[in-house]
């Protein structure tokens, strides 16, 4: 995603970085041609949020985002669990036999 825009919430920005040790400023370093996106439908939020998780920093990455005014809204980013280290490998798996 080239030209990505950011935006989030400040005081949720710094929540994030006391809670994950991970800044918002840092999802412009996100590998974004090898990500793999989700739509995050695990409950009604109103808007669509979607889940992305990719390598940030040597390490994958999750950010929930959505899109508003065509720019990226950062919910959270913080490293992926061990689980979403799986899906991802599958996924990137999957793609290689494609």
């Amino acid at each position: 995603m080239a030209g990505e825009v950011f935006d989030w919430d400040e005081a949720k920005r710094r929540a994030n970085l006391a809670k994950h040790g991970v800044d918002f400023s840092l999802a412009r370093e996100f590998y974004w041609d090898i990500a793999v996106i989700e739509r995050d439908g695990r409950n009604d939020y109103g808007e669509d949020r979607l889940s992305v998780t990719a390598p940030l920093l040597g390490r994958l990455h999750v950010m929930i985002y959505v899109v508003r005014d065509g720019m990226i809204r950062i919910i959270s980013l913080r490293r992926a669990n061990k689980r979403e280290r799986r899906r991802y490998e599958e996924a990137m798996a999957d793609r290689a036999d494609k």
